[in-house]
This record gives C-alpha cells, sequence and structure tokens, in this order.
C-alpha cells in the first residue's frame, strides 16, 4: 500500500549532514564596485555616432534634402538674407519643374575657374556646414525663381512678357517693376530664371537662361527665422 504524503515526510532536498562545513556568506553589495565603461568604449562610442551623424547629413543633403543658407538680397522681399531654405530633390526625379518655383542650381561664370577649397579637410566641413545650412553657399550657388519654362519667350516692359502676355507676379511688392530684359527663345533643356529683387538680382537677364541639367533642387519652406517660416509657393 502507497504511503500518503505525510506519511512520507515533507517534500524538498534533504537537509545538509550534520558535520558538513557552513555556506560562504555573499559579500555585501557597494554601488562603487559597479565599474562604468572605460575612457576608450566612451571614446570609441562617440566617434561611431559622430560618424553616423555625418554620414547621414552626406545621404541627406546629396538624395533628399539640404537646407540652404540665403546670401543676398536677390529674392527680398521673398527671402531675406540670412534666411534659411529647405531645398528637396526628389520632385524633379519624377517631375517637372513649374514657372514660379524658386530653385537652386549652380552657375559658373563664363571664363572664370570655379573656386576649389584650400584643402580636403576644409572643404569637407565647409560643405558639411552648408548642407545643414550654417554656412554660406558657395559663389556657384544659386537661388531664383523660375520664370521660362522650354518653348517660352521672355521680355519684359515694366512687367515681364512671357509668350506675348504680361504675367501678375503676385510674389513681387506693388509697384516692382522688371526691366533690362532681351527678348529671349528658352530652348530644350534650359530655364529663365530671376530673382524676385528685379532691381538687385543677377539672372537670367544677365547670364542667360540656365541649364536644366545645373538645378540642384527645390526650395519649398523657409525655416529661419521662427517668425518668418512658411512655405513657398510658386504664386507667392
Amino acid at each position: 500500500m502507497s504511503k500518503t504524503s505525510d506519511e512520507r515526510g515533507p517534500m524538498g532536498p534533504p537537509p545538509p549532514p550534520a558535520d558538513a562545513p557552513p555556506e560562504p556568506e555573499a559579500p555585501p553589495y557597494h554601488k562603487e564596485d559597479e565599474r562604468g565603461p572605460g575612457l576608450l568604449a566612451v571614446v570609441r562610442e562617440t566617434v561611431v555616432l559622430v560618424a553616423l551623424a555625418v554620414l547621414l547629413a552626406v545621404v541627406f543633403k546629396t538624395f533628399l534634402v539640404a537646407a540652404f543658407y540665403i546670401p543676398s538680397g536677390s529674392m527680398e522681399s521673398t527671402l531675406n538674407i540670412s534666411d534659411r531654405v529647405l531645398v528637396e530633390k526628389v520632385s524633379y526625379r519624377f517631375g517637372d519643374i513649374e514657372h514660379g518655383d524658386v530653385v537652386v542650381f549652380v552657375h559658373d561664370e563664363a571664363g572664370a575657374e570655379p573656386a576649389g577649397p584650400s584643402n580636403p579637410v576644409a572643404g569637407f566641413f565647409s560643405s558639411l556646414g552648408q548642407a545643414v545650412g550654417v554656412v554660406p553657399p558657395s559663389d556657384r550657388d544659386f537661388i531664383k525663381r523660375v520664370i521660362g519654362l522650354p518653348g517660352d519667350t521672355i521680355d519684359c516692359d515694366g512687367k515681364v512678357i512671357r509668350n506675348g502676355q504680361k504675367l501678375t507676379e503676385n510674389y513681387l511688392p506693388a509697384g516692382v517693376t522688371t526691366t533690362g530684359c532681351e527678348e529671349t527663345k528658352v530652348g530644350p533643356g534650359e530655364l529663365y530664371v530671376m530673382g524676385d529683387n528685379r532691381t538687385n538680382s543677377q539672372d537670367s537677364r544677365a547670364f542667360g537662361v540656365i541649364e536644366r541639367s545645373d538645378v540642384v533642387g527645390r526650395a519649398f519652406v523657409r525655416i529661419w527665422p521662427l517668425t518668418h517660416t512658411g512655405w513657398l509657393r510658386r504664386d507667392r
């Protein structure tokens, strides 16, 4: 006959023999015994984080979005000196440039050699600063508004005349006049651009049409100063 649990005795491990040595006690816990990461590990992690941040900035600048520092008054009063805008580089990969777009492009003056950085390190940090909008762009970078697309004929007589029609440009202050144009037929792969500050802008009236391939991207929003933020619209 099987025994009941009471008859079998208490459950659990058997008690140690009477002559067994006592188990050693665990040493007391002290927080200062915990060791933090060494200096080398901290430096290594910092370097990795900085490298990742730089890599992300370069990737964003190259393929997606870059900040742009407004270096001159050629787009006043839409954009003022030292304003910052974001320039996106995606939409023109899939769509077309339209009248009124504010674009950033690269332009080299005829006969002038592009200025290069004094050394690679200075060039890298200058490029990185330009990518986040804390350093003014190079003399080759411009920001203007697209006035003429391929096939358009541009002229002006106080107002911009496009294909024989005077434009109503709501993004200009009242009373602004546009002069200094020579009648220009915009060819395939070309753009005619102007600054909104028509009396103080070096644009297609001075250097002619630009190549569509020189466009870096479209400025779509002003992010600085905080009191002057807003979207950049084609009609304003």
